[in-house]
């Protein structure tokens, strides 16, 4: 394996090899961009989350098969375009509402299938659907079933040209404070028009941010206007290699993605990628003062850390790939474009890194270049000055020493940190809104505001629930009624296609969207069932928004369990097959273990209690454990592969003191850079992304400064020889300790 890695890094960075990879990445960069798609193409957000197997799914089934016209509306994505005037809706405007309203039937949207035909009903009928207060009416536009965000944009882009040209001024524009006349689409077609443009404007200034904000941590951390540009180019080049390859397997049908996942793989790809390069790059550095000749630096560099980075990669990758056993399709569908993008980084960094460091050679890091100390002196000696020889910072080798040599008190504090940390994970409350996730002046979210004022929240999502009867059917509207959680129950609709069906209407007392909702739901169900049984009935089903939450919330839960298992197997059978140590693997395992939950728990503590967040998304734990594991791990693997290549030589505390030391310093650069690009999230107007940027980069710095720097190495100076059981190399016999 050795000999194959020194043939490798030769072709690589030899005269004729470094410009041979350079052409080689631009000629396939050059055509996957102009034979493939992009992926920004194929993004899709209308993906349903949920698999068909789900009892609400079940139930969305049965009602568009046996009651596809329901109150005679056909069956399609509704937008609720809701009119509010805190003044009370005069006449003179339910007027112009119901001329809208024959101008959308006899001129049709884009996409749309119809509009309720208000100019139809008489104007004291009117005036009775319009809330209690006076002040709010809701007209449904229906879309077709099926259409995709941009297409349902497209639709909703010419209804806001009928409402200006109707209206004096355009409602959809005035503020919710205004005096006159506004408006507000809501419904699943406002908000997956909402969700589609607030993820889609927030992929361009992710990437802009993120970008500058590498730039600026490597210009800090070299002090060069030159080196920094490699990684950049590195991670560009992989993001140009992998968004095609990812464009063309969604057109072809093999993968599903959306705008989210883009915006998340984006960060991922700058700051995992950006890490492998400095392992690299700050070895090189290192080797630079010891050899005169770069390209003997840059392969031992390149063989003192391809290993490293190798493992590192392949332990992200198969992490992600982790993903694959989700049943929710939003967690499904992040698995391939993640895995392969770190995949396609994992190679640029071992094949474009060295090339561009050959090409470039020393002067990568002008104006302070390293030289080795007679290099130094010759060059001192011709420009007639002082001698300055370099002088590496002790910092880290302090910290490795204060771990090694005093290593119970070192396990206590940091274990005592993290475990209370980790306390106020009990406390966290999750939440499967969507709105809840869009800024409070997000359209549709201010419409569903509006409605909830006006006629109550359940009113926007009512339930759906559906019994299948026998030959003579009984109306049990009285005794629904009569279930807790219920508020309203409409009157019963017989199926036109199976006499044995019927459906009735129903609203929730709590919000649709909240958790207690959940809850009624979920006894609800149970509730319906001893009905449906009581009555002889031979099936009951629920469908509806909250139902869907319900059984998202189920799912979720039982993805949790199944991805935190398995991702803690795959990465634990790599370090095992990389350490051969069956001790090293599992308290590697633990330590980025408690450094989830301790992040889990002081995020809870940040964003409840400083930004007033009531719940937090209930996807985030399985995406912050994904990305905190796997890229802790990362960490874990290049510290501690440094210690193991010391213990060779050395005794095991001088190891460890070498070890932290060696690696310390590049790694509290990669591990900022990489918790800033998580940070950058935070910056976005989606709450998702928000609390999984705070959460993912807290994780990657109590990683950085309390994990890796301390409380590893004191372990694995406490166990001694047993922390390489059963390998060999706890019996290395090292030269005696002083």
């Amino acid at each position: 394996m050795n000999h194959f890695m020194k043939k490798l890094i030769s072709g690589i960075v030899g005269k004729k090899g470094r410009w041979i990879t350079l052409i080689v990445w631009v000629l396939l960069i050059g055509v996957l961009q102009m034979v493939l798609p992009s992926s920004s193409t194929y993004t899709d957000d209308s993906v349903e989350p949920l698999p068909s197997s789900e009892p609400s799914m079940k139930a969305a089934n049965i009602v568009e098969e046996k009651f596809p016209n329901s109150d005679g509306v056909p069956a399609g994505v509704p937008a609720l375009l809701t009119w509010y005037n805190k003044d009370g809706i005069s006449e003179k405007e339910l007027t112009a509402i119901a001329s809208l309203s024959k101008e959308l039937n006899e001129n049709k949207l884009s996409h749309q299938e119809m509009a309720v035909p208000y100019d139809k009903i008489p104007m004291p009928a009117l005036k009775e659907l319009v809330s209690e207060d006076g002040t709010t009416f809701i007209q449904t536009v229906l879309f077709e079933k099926g259409a995709s965000s941009d297409e349902l944009k497209e639709g909703l882009t010419e209804l806001e040209t009928r409402v200006d040209r109707e209206f004096e001024g355009n409602p959809l524009n005035e503020k919710i404070t205004s005096n006159s006349l506004v408006a507000r689409v809501t419904g699943p077609a406002g908000i997956s028009v909402d969700a589609t443009g607030l993820f889609k404007n927030a992929d361009v200034s992710l990437l802009i941010g993120t970008v500058l904000l590498v730039l600026v941590f490597l210009l800090l951390i070299y002090r060069s206007p030159i080196l920094p540009f490699v990684p950049l180019i590195a991670v560009g080049a992989a993001y140009a290699v992998a968004t095609p390859i990812l464009g063309a397997l969604a057109k072809a049908g093999y993968i599903s993605y959306d705008s989210q996942g883009i915006s998340i793989m984006t960060v991922l790809l700058f700051g995992a990628g950006t890490d492998y390069c400095l392992f690299l790059i700050s070895r090189f550095r290192l080797f630079l003062y010891e050899e005169e000749s770069c390209l003997k630096a840059l392969k031992r560099a390149f063989l003192d850390t391809s290993g490293a980075i190798g493992v590192s990669g392949l332990t992200v990758v198969s992490a992600l790939l982790a993903l694959l056993v989700s049943q929710y399709a939003t967690i499904h569908n992040f698995a391939i474009p993640f895995s392969l993008s770190i995949f396609i980084m994992m190679i640029s960094s071992l094949t474009l890194v060295p090339a561009l460091l050959s090409i470039l050679g020393r002067s990568a890091f002008f104006p302070f270049v390293p030289r080795t100390e007679d290099m130094e002196k010759e060059r001192a000696q011709k420009e007639n000055k002082k001698v300055k020889l370099h002088k590496q910072s002790r910092f880290w080798y302090k910290v490795g020493a204060y771990s090694a040599n005093k290593p119970v008190r070192t396990v206590i504090i940091t274990l005592l940190f993290l475990i209370v940390s980790s306390t106020f994970v009990t406390g966290i409350k999750y939440s499967y809104d969507t709105l809840s996730a869009f800024p409070k002046d997000t359209p549709s979210r201010e419409g569903f505001d509006l409605i909830s004022d006006g006629f109550g929240a359940g009113d926007l999502a009512p339930l759906t629930v559906v019994f299948e009867q026998n030959d003579e059917n009984e109306n049990i509207k009285n005794d629904l009624a009569r279930l807790d959680g219920i508020s309203r129950v409409e009157n019963p609709e017989t199926s036109q296609s199976d006499q044995n069906f019927v459906s009735y209407k129903v609203e929730l007392e709590q919000n649709p969207y909240s958790n207690e909702a959940m809850d009624d739901v979920e006894q609800l169900r149970k509730d319906l069932k001893e009905l449906s049984d009581d009555k002889g009935f031979e099936n009951v089903w629920v469908s509806g928004q909250t139902a869907e939450q319900l059984d998202q919330r189920t799912v979720i839960a039982h993805d949790e369990t199944k991805i935190i298992s398995f991702v803690i197997v795959v990465v634990a059978l790599l370090l095992l097959l990389y350490l051969r140590s069956i001790v090293a693997m599992g308290y590697l395992i633990a330590t980025v273990l408690i450094s989830f939950t301790s992040a889990l728990g002081l995020g809870w503590v940040i964003l409840h209690y400083g930004f007033d967040v009531g719940a937090i998304s209930g996807l985030i734990p399985i995406y912050a454990f994904v990305f905190i594991v796997a890229l802790g791990e990362d960490y874990n693997i290049f510290m501690i592969s440094n210690i193991w290549e010391k213990k060779k030589e050395l005794p095991l505390k001088e190891a460890i003191k070498e070890g932290v030391g060696q690696s310390g310093g590049v790694i509290t650069s990669a591990g900022i850079i990489l918790a800033g690009t998580f940070a950058v999230l935070t910056t976005l107007p989606i709450q998702v992304l928000v609390q999984f940027g705070l959460i993912t980069a807290i994780g990657v710095l109590l990683d950085t400064f309390i994990v890796r720097p301390l409380l590893v190495p004191a372990i694995t100076s406490l166990l001694g020889k047993w922390a390489f059981w059963p390998s060999k190399l706890g019996k290395v016999k090292a030269r005696e300790e002083n």
